[in-house]
């Protein structure tokens, strides 16, 4: 029995143990339970399919899920070559999967995303809406390129330039060790979570961090309305340039350069940079609680 989006139980057409071979194997298909079955040697099997349930089942080609609605997987695979496995697809969740192609997740709406593992996460999840992760794992560059309206717990993130030109995002209890996380980005909350990489948010509009740990190399530089709260500063230096800024630092700052305006509070700031002839001084109030 299968529920739709609505709350309407479907009854489904039951595929079990199928070895299924050859181009679009399963296409446009409606109202089916696929259990411990293959796709193997065929692209694009279930594209314009509706109502799928796949269970403990493998993708092995690709291009396995385009255009489809209302997808649930669990505990399924995607292989290398099932790369570019879902594209245009609205509602679906993956819960219990492992995925080792990249460039998965494209133009997807109401995505949910459960303790999943991205082994090769290059070009994943690129201008989705309404997503939800929770407890994934990823490995790869420009993950989450240009996606909107995301509520991300647990993510484990280990690559560069992600969420490039995204907006609004709350992250939570998460790990990303990341060069060049959320540039360009817009209306991001991140929540009791530890960042490392250089150039973190530049370019960005209303980026706020509570509860976290960050270390970076020329970070939180050339953002609009940045907002920190009960934040430590580790091995980050030169931060803050030409940023507006509201932060509550709870620890020492190695170097801060030419912020623009606002209040920066921190235990100590080892070295302060103001260059008159770029920024004027009297806009950016500076306490140093020791």
């Amino acid at each position: 029995m299968f529920v739709d989006k609505n709350g309407v139980n479907m009854e489904k057409k039951l595929v079990k143990q199928q070895l299924l071979t050859g181009e679009r194997a399963l296409f446009a298909s409606k109202d089916l339970r696929i259990e411990d079955s293959i796709f193997d040697d065929g692209e694009s099997p279930l594209k314009e399919s509706s109502n799928i349930e796949l269970v403990n089942s493998s993708f092995k080609w690709k291009y396995p899920l385009w255009y489809c609605n209302n997808v649930n997987v669990k505990d399924c695979y995607f292989f290398e070559m099932g790369r570019a496995g879902v594209w245009y697809t609205n509602d679906i969740n993956v819960e219990d999967t492992i995925i080792e192609a990249p460039k998965n997740f494209r133009r997807c709406n109401r995505l949910g995303l459960k303790n999943v593992e991205f082994v090769n996460a290059e070009e994943t999840l690129w201008s989705c809406d309404n997503v939800t992760m929770t407890n994934v794992v990823a490995k790869g560059n420009y993950f989450a390129m240009n996606s909107n309206d995301m509520k991300i717990d647990g993510l484990k993130l280990v690559g560069n330039y992600p969420f490039d030109g995204s907006k609004n995002l709350e992250i939570r209890n998460s790990r990303l060790m990341s060069k060049d996380a959320f540039w360009n980005a817009e209306n991001i909350t991140v929540y009791d979570s530890y960042i490392s990489g250089e150039y973190l948010g530049w370019n960005s509009k209303n980026l706020t961090f509570i509860n976290c740990t960050i270390e970076s190399l020329q970070g939180l530089c050339y953002i609009d309305n940045l907002v920190m709260k009960n934040c430590k500063l580790i091995n980050t230096t030169l931060a803050f340039e030409y940023s507006t800024v509201d932060a509550d630092i709870t620890s020492r700052v190695d170097s801060v350069l030419n912020p623009t305006s606002g209040t920066i509070t921190a235990d100590s700031i080892d070295k302060l940079i103001i260059e008159k002839d770029k920024v004027d001084p009297s806009l950016t109030k500076i306490v140093c609680r020791n």
